[in-house]
C-alpha cells in the first residue's frame, strides 16, 4: 500500500513560496508516495500547477469557519477519514500539530516550537544562542525538515508554475488596463521595460516604504527609460496604492483596480523585466520566476528571509535601533526614511537590459494629478 503524506503548508505567500525547494526534495524523496499539501484556501491559486501535489486540500480560518463547515475538528475529521501515515510540519504554530493529532495521525514532524513539542512523534530543535531564535533562512529551516527525513537535496531554488487559467486571467486583466495581452518580456527586444512596483507588506507599516518614494521612483522610470510601470497590492492595500498615484505625475498600471488575482499576478510577474519590492510574498513570486527584484529591507532582518536569487539586489541602510523585527515604528521609521528613490533606482537599472536609444511611455499619457 503506498503510503500516504501530508504536508502542511505555511500560511503567508512569501514562506509558502520559500517552501518549493522543500516541496521538490520531498517529492524525489517519496516518488511512489500519495502527497497531499493543507493549506489555507487564499493560497490555492499559488499552488496551482505545483507538480509535486497529487492533492490540494484547503481550509478557512476566521470568523467564518462555523458556516463553512472549516473549524478545526471538522477539519481534524477530514483528515482523519484520509488515514494520513505521516504530517509534515512547515509552520510552527501549535494549532497545525494539534489538528494533526486529532487526526490521529501517527508520525508528526516539525521544530519544536510554540509549547507543541508533547504533540509531534518526531521533534525537529531550532537553533538558538542564550535563549533567542538565530535567525535562519527560511528556506533552509524548512528543507531540514526534509534532510531529517533522508533528503540528500541541496537545490534551494524556488520555483513556481502558471496554468492556463492562470494565463487567461493575466491576459484580461492586462487587458482590461489597455495594455497588450501578448506584453512580455524581454526589454533587451527592444521593448520599453515593464515593471512592477509591490508597496504593500502583510507584517505592518514598518516595512512599507514610503508611497510618496514609491510614486517619485515609478514617475522616474516612465520618464528616464519610457516603462510600463504596474502596481501590486491586496485589497486592504488600497490605500497605500491611492497614495502612490496621488504623488505621480505619470500614469502608472492600477493592478488591483483592474481586478488582478493571486493567479493571474503569477503570469504578471513571470512576463516583467523588474520588480521593486518590500521585503514581502511578491518578492519570492519574482525569483521564482527568474525576474529579477529589488528588495528593500527596514525592520526586518534579511537573514530570515535571505533566498541567495543572484538576480535580486537589497537596498538597505545601517542604523541604530535595527534590524527591530518591529510592526510598527516606535520612533521615526528612519530604516526606511533614509532609503531614497535614487538609491533605489540606481540599484534597480543595474538589473536593466539598456534601455532603448529613445525611450517613450508605452502609450500612457502624463497628468499633472491624479
Amino acid at each position: 500500500m503506498e503510503q500516504k503524506i501530508l504536508i502542511v503548508q505555511p500560511s503567508w505567500v512569501g514562506d509558502a513560496v520559500m517552501a518549493t525547494p522543500t516541496l521538490r526534495a520531498l517529492r524525489q524523496l517519496f516518488p511512489q508516495a500519495q502527497i497531499s499539501y493543507l493549506l489555507r484556501r487564499y493560497l490555492k491559486p499559488l499552488y496551482t500547477g505545483i507538480p509535486w501535489a497529487d492533492q490540494l486540500i484547503t481550509y478557512r480560518t476566521g470568523k467564518t469557519d462555523k458556516k463553512a463547515g472549516k473549524g478545526l475538528f471538522e477539519l481534524a475529521r477530514r483528515l482523519r477519514w484520509a488515514r494520513f501515515d505521516l504530517a509534515v510540519l512547515l509552520p510552527n504554530s501549535f494549532q497545525t500539530a494539534l489538528v494533526c493529532k486529532m487526526a490521529n495521525i501517527h508520525r508528526i514532524v516539525g521544530y519544536d516550537r510554540d509549547g507543541r513539542g508533547f504533540l509531534l512523534s518526531d521533534k525537529l530543535l531550532p537553533r538558538k544562542e542564550k535563549g533567542k531564535f538565530v535567525p535562519t533562512p527560511i528556506v533552509k529551516y524548512y528543507m531540514g525538515l526534509a534532510h531529517y527525513l533522508g533528503s540528500q537535496e541541496r537545490d534551494l531554488s524556488l520555483k513556481l508554475f502558471v496554468t492556463e487559467p492562470d494565463r487567461r486571467a493575466a491576459a484580461a486583466v492586462l487587458a482590461r488596463a489597455g495594455l497588450g495581452a501578448d506584453l512580455d518580456r524581454p526589454a533587451s527586444a527592444g521593448h520599453a521595460p515593464l515593471i512592477l512596483l509591490n508597496p504593500g507588506a502583510q507584517f505592518g507599516a514598518a516595512k512599507c516604504w514610503l508611497p510618496e518614494y514609491f510614486a517619485a521612483l515609478a514617475d522616474r522610470f516612465i520618464a528616464e527609460l519610457g516603462a510600463t510601470v504596474l502596481i501590486s497590492a491586496a485589497p486592504r492595500e488600497r490605500g497605500i496604492v491611492d497614495s502612490i498615484l496621488r504623488n505621480m505625475t505619470q500614469v502608472p498600471i492600477d493592478l488591483l483596480a483592474h481586478g488582478s488575482s493571486l493567479g493571474a499576478l503569477k503570469e504578471i510577474v513571470r512576463r516583467c523585466d523588474l520588480m521593486i519590492s518590500n521585503d514581502t510574498g511578491p518578492r519570492h513570486i519574482a525569483a521564482a520566476f527568474d525576474v529579477p527584484v529589488v528588495t528593500i529591507f527596514g525592520p526586518t532582518h534579511p537573514e530570515w528571509t535571505e533566498i541567495n536569487f543572484p538576480r535580486e539586489r537589497k537596498v538597505a541602510v545601517k542604523v541604530f535601533c535595527g534590524p527591530c523585527q518591529k510592526k510598527i515604528c516606535p520612533l521615526d521609521h528612519r530604516c526606511m526614511t533614509r532609503i531614497t528613490p535614487a538609491m533605489v533606482f540606481d540599484t534597480a537599472v543595474q538589473l536593466l537590459p539598456r534601455p532603448p536609444a529613445h525611450p517613450t511611455p508605452t502609450g500612457l499619457a502624463t497628468q499633472a494629478s491624479i
